[in-house]
């Protein structure tokens, strides 16, 4: 999970308490738990879709709320009077990094940014990059100083001749040209943002440059300091998601110490808007009768609203259920059943009693399950490796053995993966071809799933069970594999009825359905010498296959039949 290097004073000043050992217990109950603690280092691990909690802000909110500190929404306070730039986007951006957002954010009253929160943001901002950015590869984040109050930003593509730079951690101007070719950052980062001798830029109204995204922020322009009062936060990206979900959480650094927001509108490129997005709430919708399907309860709305102000959200009750106000750095709010799991979380979950509930399975495997294993025992013992392969197969091997019942795959990740097994023959000649390096005779075999066409049910198709099982040896031929069904059969307390079948893949005259109580329970025969050729096998190959789903109503039955009692004298 990703982990986070937090300090302990702060999470608790931002949880309002002083009670290490009950934030302690909470977090073990939520999604972010305590790796290490040792005096005011504290490393902090959280679930992928709760990054928000990998700040002392953000993970500050959620405490609060647990404790009853604060309930709902932090304040979304907007900066009275301000004028928020707007990003103008040239299109020549679209081809290499087309997605851009930012919001301002104010210190409260007449504070200002202080080094504490200024390194907080900046460790959030590079876990982000790591964790939710692809390495900056989808979204990357920047933080400028804004108090200048400039009207204007243009983001665009700008000849790498024609740029200079003062590198955030550099104390000089240097070309453009020289920053892509020395730079540590630009050796890193340099191919995500320049394409055909031309580079990525962002600049304010006055043309000053603001930083290279994704490599670097340039001085003075993109140089956040201790002691400035308001702050652009900006991300570009290839991924427009990732680009609005990781500002939002860049966010909750701020909102979480009482910074207001201006929204920044976006002009051109590949999707604009007003940026209102990151000052308002989202709404979502949730039913009584989600809520009840769900967690079988039937809560109270009040305390439905009650509990999502715990959650650290917004709710409203109306006579179908709740609307819920959701933050900007919670992208992991997306419906309904996200929404059930912060009331549950949010309720918590009781130990349980430990009281065992009655059942007649309890600590036992299915039968039909142990059946299955009983078959592979008895192959095992007669001398066959158990393989264990993927029902889906490739187009190769059905056109090999010349099948068409196989089920396709709709839009397959690779031929390999493209059909639908519907005998074991199928996987067994792929191992086959595989393993042609190795000695023989070869006996080898599996038993597992096949995906049949079943009409009558509702998806089109049926699971069930085979066993199947190759013979690769000088010799080996029909009756081997007829021998091999009679001997499992019998050994299963049956004697199944063997009439002559035509078997794709098989030598015309040397194949045979087994039927049972008039039930097709296996199929034996000789592959042709074709595909043994085509697998590159050097020897003859009998193959075997039962139907164990259908054996194992007969065997079923045939066991639960009392035995007939012995005359006596």
């Amino acid at each position: 999970m990703p982990r986070a290097q937090l300090s302990a004073a702060r999470l608790l000043a931002a949880a309002g308490t002083s009670d290490a050992a009950k934030v302690r217990d909470l977090l073990a109950t939520s999604k972010a738990e305590v790796d290490v603690w040792s005096g005011d280092e504290l490393t902090i691990e959280a679930t992928p879709d709760r990054l928000d909690l990998l700040n002392e802000g953000g993970l500050g909110l959620e405490l609060a709320g647990a404790l009853g500190q604060a309930s709902g929404l932090p304040p979304l306070e907007l900066i009275a009077g301000a004028v928020a730039p707007t990003i103008t986007v040239s299109p020549t951006v679209v081809p290499l990094r087309p997605y851009i957002a930012g919001v301002v954010v104010e210190a409260p009253g007449t504070s200002r940014l202080d080094q504490p929160l200024l390194d907080e943001a900046v460790r959030f901002q590079e876990l982000l990059h790591t964790a939710a950015a692809g390495h900056r590869r989808w979204a990357s984040f920047g933080i400028y100083p804004w108090d200048h109050g400039a009207t204007s930003i243009r983001y665009s593509m700008e000849p790498i001749s024609a740029v200079t730079i003062r590198p955030l951690d550099g104390d000089r101007a240097i070309a453009g040209e020289e920053f892509f070719r020395d730079h540590a950052m630009a050796l890193k980062f340099g191919d995500l943002g320049r394409l055909d001798g031309a580079c990525l830029t962002l600049r304010d109204g006055a043309g000053a440059l603001l930083s290279l995204p994704p490599i670097l922020n340039a001085r003075p322009g993109g140089e956040a300091r201790a002691g400035d009062r308001r702050l652009l936060l900006e991300s570009t990206g290839t991924r427009p998601a990732r680009v609005t979900d990781g500002l939002g959480l860049l966010m909750s650094v701020f909102v979480a110490r009482g910074w207001r927001l201006a929204a920044v509108a976006v002009e051109g490129g590949a999707a604009g808007g007003d940026g209102t997005a990151f000052v308002r709430p989202r709404e979502l919708r949730l039913s009584s009768g989600e809520l009840a399907a769900a967690t079988g309860l039937d809560l109270p709305a009040g305390e439905v609203v009650r509990l999502f102000g715990r959650a650290r959200l917004d709710a409203q009750a109306d006579p179908d259920g709740w609307t819920v106000g959701t933050p900007p750095w919670r992208p992991d709010l997306l419906a309904a059943p996200d929404l059930v799991e912060e009331i549950v979380n949010a309720r918590g979950v009781a130990p349980s009693d430990a009281i065992v509930p009655p059942s007649r399975t309890l600590g036992r495997r299915r039968a039909e399950t142990m059946f299955q294993d009983q078959v592979e025992l008895l192959l095992l013992g007669l001398g066959f490796q158990p393989l264990v392969t993927t029902v889906m197969v490739p187009e190769s091997s059905v056109a090999l053995l010349g099948r068409t019942s196989p089920i396709a795959i709709v839009h397959p990740v690779s031929d390999l993966f493209s059909r639908l097994r519907d005998t074991m023959l199928l996987s067994l000649v792929g191992s086959l071809a595989r393993n042609v390096r190795h000695p023989y005779p070869q006996r080898i075999a599996e038993v597992g799933p096949v995906i049949v066409r079943a009409d009558a049910e509702e998806s089109g198709a049926s699971t069930r069970y085979h066993a199947g099982a190759v013979i690769a040896a000088d010799g080996a031929g029909f009756a081997d594999a007829a021998a091999l069904v009679d001997y499992l059969m019998a050994r299963l307390g049956a004697r199944g009825v063997r009439e002559p079948a035509t078997v794709p893949g098989t030598i015309p005259g040397r194949a045979a359905r087994v039927r049972l109580a008039g039930e097709a329970v296996a199929e034996v025969g000789e592959i042709e010498p074709r595909v043994i050729a085509a697998l590159g096998v050097p020897v003859p190959v009998a193959w075997a296959e039962l139907d164990l789903t259908a054996l194992w109503p007969l065997f079923r039955r045939e066991r639960s039949t009392p035995p007939t009692p012995s005359s006596t004298r």
